[in-house]
């Protein structure tokens, strides 16, 4: 009986030095290369397609693009606060969508919020088509922001939570599902119980 299989060998191509997204500090790197092979009794024989490049940090073990080595550190840093921005958005009208409807005094506050509080203007145009994609793909904030919080620092996570607090009370009065919603993200976001009431606090003083 002949055993044919496929593998992939990864190799090291060079080594240097460069900006983790994942770290946020400069760190050691290995260039690496990974490529398919036909084997033979478990034997790599024949290569079957070209080799994929990759970096990867030697402190977080975590894999890149190689166009990751061409960003510095400001450059980096502006990209992923831009995509904060837009996430935190997105979960503010996720909590408001709660309840299963939104009210032109929500929608006033999300602009808000967005164009003051995140400084990432958007218009009523923008935030419909969020709305709407939202209830058609039945979106729940709290997996959302379970799944895209993980990038976050400190920071963010605070200025998150303040968003979808002051999103949540634009009528006055936090319904059940919005309530719920929020307690669950102390733990989500993985924040004191002090970081927490601090970060509610500082919304209210804001939105005062």
């Amino acid at each position: 009986m002949i055993l044919i299989g496929t593998m992939n060998l990864t190799r090291t191509r060079d080594r240097g030095n460069f900006y983790c997204p994942t770290c946020r500090t400069p760190q050691p790197f290995r260039l690496r290369a990974r490529r398919p092979f036909l084997t033979l009794y478990f034997v790599p024989t024949v290569p079957i397609g070209a080799a994929e490049e990759f970096v990867q940090c030697d402190s977080c073990r975590s894999t890149w693009d190689t166009s990751v080595l061409s960003m510095d550190r400001e450059t980096h840093e502006a990209t992923i606060e831009s995509q904060f921005r837009d996430q935190a958005i997105r979960s503010a009208v996720l909590v408001v969508l709660a309840d299963g409807e939104i009210s032109e005094n929500e929608i006033d506050a999300l602009q808000t919020i967005a164009n003051d509080l995140l400084e990432r203007p958007m218009d009523r145009e923008e935030l419909g088509r969020l709305c709407s994609i939202a209830m058609e793909n039945k979106v729940l904030a709290k997996n959302y922001v379970l799944t895209i919080s993980r990038g976050w620092n400190q920071d963010q996570r605070m200025r998150a939570l303040q968003a979808m607090f002051l999103a949540a009370s634009a009528e006055g009065t936090l319904q059940p599902q919005q309530i719920e919603i929020l307690s669950d993200m102390r733990e989500i976001l993985e924040l004191t119980d002090m970081e927490y009431e601090a970060a509610i606090e500082e919304a209210l003083q804001w939105q005062a």
